[in-house]
């Protein structure tokens, strides 16, 4: 078998942040919590006493266990760089979305912020895409994007 299973978020606030994906994103629990420590993960992870919590969230449109997101937050959280849409590393993750400008709302009142401005494109074979980047509550990029045949 190969197939995708999950991308990870390390959260500062992990509780927070899987009530944003779940509130707004429609992410789903699937009853997934972790309380990870031990030996094996300080050597997965390569730290000491490395300790994890957290959830998987069952995206929105596809099974009924994968694929998920998961968040997670360690007992020592570092500072990092803020994120960058031009960023080398893994950019975003894109949410197709019935509308756009009312999820992007959605995201606002929940404690994310807007990137950039929301944009229409044509595309071929009378295609309209509505897109916005935006940011979580903890600052990780989001694509909102809507498509619609016009009439």
């Amino acid at each position: 078998m190969f197939r995708y299973v999950h991308t990870n978020i390390i959260a500062k606030d992990a509780d927070k942040l899987i009530k944003f994906y779940k509130d707004v994103l429609h992410c789903k629990s699937i009853n997934e919590s972790r309380n990870l420590k031990g030996e094996w993960l300080d050597r997965l992870t390569g730290l000491k006493k490395a300790h994890i919590t957290g959830e998987h969230l069952l995206l929105p449109g596809y099974g009924e266990d994968h694929p998920t997101i998961e968040i997670f937050t360690y007992d020592d959280v570092i500072d990092s760089v803020t994120s960058e849409i031009n960023r080398p590393g893994i950019a975003h993750l894109a949410f197709e979305v019935d509308d756009v400008e009312e999820t992007l709302s959605e995201v606002i009142n929940a404690g994310g912020t807007v990137l950039g401005e929301v944009v229409t494109a044509q595309y071929p074979d009378n295609v309209e895409a509505v897109f916005v980047y935006a940011k979580d509550p903890e600052g990780n990029i989001i694509e909102l994007q809507s498509w619609r045949k016009n009439k």
